[in-house]
């Protein structure tokens, strides 16, 4: 099975997480490490959302080092089993999981839409690179009344994308932060605005 590299802090650290297969492309460790170096501050008790969870491996991360609950939604039947599979061989399967099979748009419309009051801090978007209009598509979500209703007062969305793709500074309720870019991956943080700000 393929390899997604290993989990870097936290209880579940050292632990290697396997990969769907060949065709995923998991998170670099100096990326990861980035990632969590910035969000770690947020961590501690967070909820989170990881879209486009491939292996799961930046989910399985933030619940290594302490996020409260993790919902990982990814379409794929065999990434979402490995993603299952990972979570047991973390110690990180159960109450703080949930593994959703479905397409990222369709998914965020529905939550959305649900009756519960499940709200999150932090949300992890990692598309297939080039797969832009999908990127832009959840972005604007996240920035108009599906993330009013989804993400917290001052939650963080995270996007990788490649370096080549602009991304925008601000979208709706989302107001950029800051990039950090590798090669060619980019991080881009954002944060959502007050909603007075917004208006």
């Amino acid at each position: 099975m393929a390899n997604a590299g290993r989990v870097i802090a936290g209880s579940a650290r050292g632990i290697r997480l396997a990969a769907p297969g060949e065709e995923t492309r998991p998170l670099a460790d100096r990326v990861k490490q980035t990632l969590f170096a910035v969000l770690d501050p947020d961590l501690d008790e967070a909820r989170v959302l990881d879209l486009f969870a491939g292996s799961g491996a930046a989910g399985i991360e933030a619940l290594s080092r302490g996020a409260a609950m993790v919902v990982f939604v990814e379409r794929s039947r065999d990434a979402c089993r490995v993603i299952e599979r990972n979570l047991v061989a973390t110690h990180l399967s159960g109450g703080r999981s949930r593994v959703v099979r479905a397409e990222v748009v369709d998914h965020l419309r529905r939550a959305a839409d649900a009756t519960t009051d499940d709200r999150f801090d932090i949300v992890l978007l990692d598309p297939p690179y080039l797969d832009a209009p999908v990127r832009s598509a959840v972005l604007e979500l996240l920035g108009g009344e599906v993330g009013r209703r989804l993400l917290t007062p001052n939650a963080r969305v995270v996007t990788t994308h490649d370096r080549r793709s602009a991304v925008p500074e601000d979208c709706g309720l989302l107001a950029s932060e800051r990039q950090k870019r590798f090669g060619e991956s980019t991080l881009t943080f954002y944060r959502r605005r007050a909603v007075n700000e917004s208006r």
